[in-house]
């Protein structure tokens, strides 16, 4: 079993910018570039194998073909997706369906319950997290009537914020933000409101009926179980552990060694460097843990995010 290291997938987007390059040093494709897929088995952006014996093999592969890796977790699809986002300008207000939705109303597709953590953003910046409609038929008239400003709900962000957006909650990532964002693997995104943009002269395409059926009113902020302990080699910071996933940071400084876990795990190196079984890791590095991998050891000052899903 080794360490599994990703080339990561880049995708142009209307609000991108250039922290990508910037911050990390990837090579992107423009200076509209708006999320890194850093651990990807989906299909609209599938990550490559870096080095190794599986070198050149797409993570969808792996999943197929050696199943042992990922502790034999259930279901045909690679279940998370782990993503940095640049917003240099504001996404769209959106919202995204559960599997029950997504899988009837979008070819099968998983659903998408996601999370963010903060990495950095400009002072004064905010985010959109839930709507202030009282009930469903409240949220319909306000969307129809394009009453945005009574609609949405906006909150203060900053470098270190942490986020659980569940399916059926309004959200949209403001410009001057940066955020790694762990989710389920899925690309259904409906949007609720655009600002009225343009790209290539047209619109972007939105999705009000889709979003009408999935918006849960009233908004309830999602439950998270966060705390932060000290532990040998690192601080440990748990943010949360829902139906698919499970989010950790360590802010190692010295020797850490992370426990094998039952099925694998992912990270990304948010900052600083070192290495991991001696192989050399900096900022922007990601890879996969392997499952039941024993003596995953970290060396050096850095800090990484890692997550697991939960089956």
């Amino acid at each position: 079993m080794e360490l599994l290291f990703m080339d990561p997938v880049f995708k142009e987007a209307i609000w991108g910018g250039t922290k990508l390059r910037d911050v990390f040093d990837y090579e992107i494709p423009s200076d509209t570039t708006g999320e890194c897929w850093a651990i990807s088995g989906h299909a609209n952006g599938m990550s490559h194998v870096a080095g190794g014996r599986f070198d050149g093999k797409t993570l969808g592969e792996l999943w197929k073909e050696e199943p042992e890796i990922f502790g034999n977790y259930p279901g045909s699809q690679v279940p998370l997706l782990i993503k940095i986002i640049d917003a240099k300008n504001d996404l769209s207000i959106q919202v995204h369906p559960d599997d029950a939705y997504a899988g009837e109303h979008e070819n099968g597709s998983l659903g998408k319950t996601e999370c963010w953590y903060v990495l950095n953003c400009e002072p004064g910046t905010e985010i959109v997290i839930g709507h202030n409609a009282k009930d469903k038929a409240e949220v319909e008239k306000m969307i129809r009537n394009h009453e945005w400003s009574d609609f949405i709900r906006k909150v203060p962000v900053h470098k270190g914020d942490f986020f659980q957006i569940n399916p059926g909650c309004v959200h949209a990532i403001k410009g001057g933000t940066l955020i790694l964002e762990t989710q389920q693997s899925s690309d259904i995104t409906y949007r609720v409101y655009d600002y009225d943009r343009l790209q290539n002269g047209k619109p972007r395409q939105l999705h009000v009926e889709q979003s009408i059926d999935v918006i849960e009113a009233p908004f309830k902020t999602a439950d998270i179980d966060t705390f932060t302990e000290e532990i040998p080699g690192a601080v440990h910071t748990h943010f949360v552990t829902c139906n698919f996933y499970s989010v950790d940071k360590y802010d190692i400084d010295g020797v850490f060694t992370l426990d094998a876990k039952k099925y694998y795990t992912n990270v990304s190196v948010i900052a600083g460097e070192g290495t991991v079984n001696g192989i050399p890791v900096k900022k922007g590095t990601h890879f996969i843990i392997p499952a039941n991998f024993n003596g995953c050891r970290f060396e050096g000052k850095l800090s990484v995010i890692c997550s697991n899903p939960e089956a």
